[in-house]
């Protein structure tokens, strides 16, 4: 290596607030019940929670967790209705990190 490469790459700068907000989705989508609701809620325009409860074997609190948590990821939205809260992908955030990473190849 040269000495001129190795202060150019030191000289680095990264997108500090586009890496975390990259890296709560990823670690968001890294948990096996997280990326199945993901995977469910791909399928549909909107479900329930009784909905997306029945799909596993599960718990509502459990389920509610790991909703809180892909919505504070950002990668669900929801939406109440009456005393009913209705859970959406959020496919433009999703379309976003897909095209974030394939820009890194």
């Amino acid at each position: 290596c040269s000495t001129s490469c190795i202060e150019e790459v030191a000289r680095t700068r990264f997108d500090e607030g586009r890496l975390t907000a990259q890296d709560r989705v990823l670690e968001a989508l890294g948990d096996p019940t997280r990326l199945r609701i993901i995977h469910l809620l791909a399928r549909h325009d909107s479900l329930c929670v009784c909905e997306i409860e029945s799909a596993f074997d599960l718990g509502q609190p459990t389920i509610s967790h790991h909703l809180r948590i892909l919505r504070d990821a950002g990668i669900v939205t929801v939406e109440r209705r009456g005393t009913w809260a209705y859970y959406a992908l959020a496919r433009p955030a999703l379309k976003a990190l897909v095209s974030d990473l394939l820009a890194l190849v």
